[in-house]
């Protein structure tokens, strides 16, 4: 009986983190395009966040090209890599909003690429690159409210090649937050995995207009 415990409790024992999550060991990408918007109001007015000040016409900005697996995703992985220059990260700002928030992404999730920090910054910008902003939200005017499906649905018609299973609407407190893309490892549109298909419940969503 001693012996099955042990046995039990080996193969019940998560694996660390090292054993688990290897650099360029992943099987697709989420691509996070944070509202910006309700970014501001939620979090980055607080921070007087130079990207949430009137006349910045930011609509979406990239949150993170996370590496994901079938289930679950690897982060915070050891790479040989070195890590980007202050001067690389900061030259992302115009698509993910501040060399901060580069920085921070690389270090939680491009470290797992295992891309070097020059070709995960390329990816990302490359993966944004490859998404049309719907019309209707593109430099949005004023404060709209829509259901999660009609904002899922825009992103579609103005990319036909996404699948309604491969984009995710994500919410918090009725508020819209993101639109999460998954890609292949060579970026192309795919499927999400169930665990990151999970869609915002809301029955509609407030859309803040663009400052």
């Amino acid at each position: 009986m001693r012996i099955l415990f042990l046995t039990l409790a080996v193969l019940l024992t998560p694996l660390p983190l090292a054993a688990r999550d290897v650099a360029g060991r992943f099987d697709y990408y989420v691509l996070a395009l944070s509202w910006q918007p309700t970014w501001c109001s939620t979090t980055g007015d607080d921070r007087d966040a130079p990207e949430c000040r009137d006349g910045t016409a930011r609509d979406f900005s990239v949150h993170g090209l996370w590496p994901q697996y079938e289930r679950g995703w690897p982060q915070d992985c050891t790479t040989p890599e070195r890590d980007p220059s202050r001067r690389e990260s900061a030259a992302m700002a115009d698509v993910m909003g501040s060399g901060g928030l580069a920085w921070y992404q690389w270090k939680k999730h491009g470290r797992c690429s295992g891309l070097s920090a020059a070709g995960y910054y390329d990816a990302t910008r490359q993966a944004a690159e490859g998404i049309v902003i719907p019309p209707e939200l593109d430099d949005l005017a004023r404060d709209v409210a829509a259901p999660p499906a009609v904002i899922e649905e825009a992103f579609l018609e103005a990319n036909p090649d996404l699948d309604a299973d491969g984009v995710t609407i994500a919410c918090r407190d009725g508020a819209l937050t993101e639109v999460r893309i998954c890609l292949t490892r060579d970026l192309e549109p795919r499927t999400c995995a169930p665990d990151a298909r999970r869609d915002c419940d809301a029955p509609r969503l407030l859309i803040e207009a663009v400052r």
